[in-house]
């Protein structure tokens, strides 16, 4: 089966190999049904007559993921990509384009404490499914991408029910769980930003989907370089790059087994575009932010914020920050390498004091987040847990600061073994 990506003419380059046009061959000049760019000539020559091809990347480079063309979508026209550093965004999406996104609006409809307890059953299942794709894409077996789609789907119909419930169970799980959390934790961050855009249950999972695909190249990389204590030299930095290109490759040109269906072109894209940043300093490419799709962009936003909070056990020089020191941080790179929109949307859905955060409220009290509170950022509601003198409550109580007019409110974010709480002894 050829392993063919749909392009705008735009995206050719010497070396592909270009296996249909947007029309019959006998409508050409070409005398052959499949045709190696040799000749930049060979390129001008397709351009007078078609406006899209399919390149096989089974014979040839891979086309870059911004001249891909989507189901109905029309011929891009996009502009060569210029490197601008850290200046801030010159051009603006489309205002409308959250509201275009928005679909429907999601309601908790499930308890979190009961919710918590499937959540544990659905990502134990589908850490072993990513695991066991890991483990076949080593040992070069064939690849079955339908398990692991069962599982992000079990994981996102869980999100819509009640989002808190996941935010919560990784939130405690990145303590001590770093590889668990980099994956599993941006699918979640993925499905929850989507859940909160509105959007549409099948593209929430695949935000889910791309999330926990985001980082399968360094699976191509040594593990010597991946587990290096310290930080990377120039040479290994370029290394380390080189996983966003490995990604695709074993995505679009793994061997899958019998019924396994190949991932949609939109994660795809979302995976080779999740290193770049709105104002063209990011790579492979350096795009601009309005050449990132918009799943790309959402997962450049995620997959920082989880790196910025999980532990970093090769890299010891590296502080974890605490959700609310990495959303300040995001916050901070606004209008430069993230969309202002974006980010103003992604801190609404995750708060400034996310679900699964310790808490210092103005009364002395300590608690943990359990759930946000929409716009209402500083008031979230909090799980009480320590009274003014950091004493444990015999029954802890809900505390909505949203409903609460007067008296307390978040005075500060603690980390996330302050005063010796153990987060999970709560609800797992």
């Amino acid at each position: 089966m050829k392993k063919e990506i749909k392009i705008s003419v735009n995206g050719l380059q010497l070396g592909m190999y270009v296996s249909r046009l947007d029309r019959p061959w006998l409508q050409t000049g070409f005398s052959l049904q499949g045709l190696e760019i040799r000749d930049p000539k060979d390129i001008e020559r397709i351009r007078t007559y078609c406006n899209y091809v399919y390149v096989d990347i089974e014979k040839g480079p891979a086309p870059e993921p911004r001249y891909w063309i989507l189901a109905g979508d029309p011929s891009p026209q996009p502009s060569d990509p210029k490197h601008r550093g850290a200046k801030k965004i010159r051009k603006k999406s489309d205002s409308d384009e959250f509201h275009k996104l928005r679909k429907t609006t999601y309601k908790t409809t499930s308890r979190l404490a009961s919710e918590v307890k499937v959540v544990e059953r659905v990502t134990k299942k589908l850490r072993g499914s990513f695991d066991q794709f890991i483990l076949d894409l080593r040992r070069s077996r064939e690849l079955d991408l339908n398990v692991v789609k069962e599982g992000v789907s079990a994981m996102v119909d869980s999100i819509v029910r009640n989002p808190s419930a996941m935010m919560w169970v990784q939130q405690v799980k990145k303590l001590d769980e770093y590889t668990y959390s980099r994956a599993l934790g941006t699918s979640v961050w993925c499905a929850t930003f989507g859940r909160h855009l509105g959007m549409e249950k099948d593209v929430i999972k695949q935000l889910a989907l791309g999330g926990i695909l985001l980082d399968i190249g360094k699976s191509q990389i040594s593990v010597s370089l991946l587990n290096k204590i310290g930080p990377l030299d120039e040479k290994e930095k370029g290394i380390m790059r080189t996983h966003v290109d490995l990604g695709i490759r074993i995505l679009v040109g793994g061997k899958y087994a019998a019924g396994a269906k190949t991932l949609p072109v939109a994660v795809m894209q979302m995976i080779a575009t999740h290193h770049e940043r709105a104002n063209g300093s990011g790579y492979p490419q350096g795009l601009d932010n309005d050449q990132i799709p918009i799943l790309g962009r959402i997962a450049g936003i995620v997959d920082t914020y989880d790196a910025l909070t999980s532990k970093h056990p090769y890299n010891p020089q590296r502080l974890q920050s605490s959700p609310h020191e990495a959303v300040a941080k995001l916050y901070g790179l606004r209008d430069t390498e993230f969309q202002v929109e974006l980010i103003e949307q992604f801190i609404q859905a995750v708060g400034l004091y996310p679900t699964g955060s310790l808490v210092e409220l103005s009364t002395g009290e300590v608690g943990v987040v359990v759930a946000t509170n929409g716009l209402r950022r500083l008031r979230p509601t909090v799980m009480l847990l320590l009274n003014e003198q950091k004493e444990p409550i015999p029954e802890f109580r809900h505390l909505d600061l949203s409903k609460v007019k007067s008296g307390s409110t978040v005075a500060k974010g603690l980390p996330a073994d302050a005063y010796g709480i153990d987060m999970k002894e709560l609800f797992l």
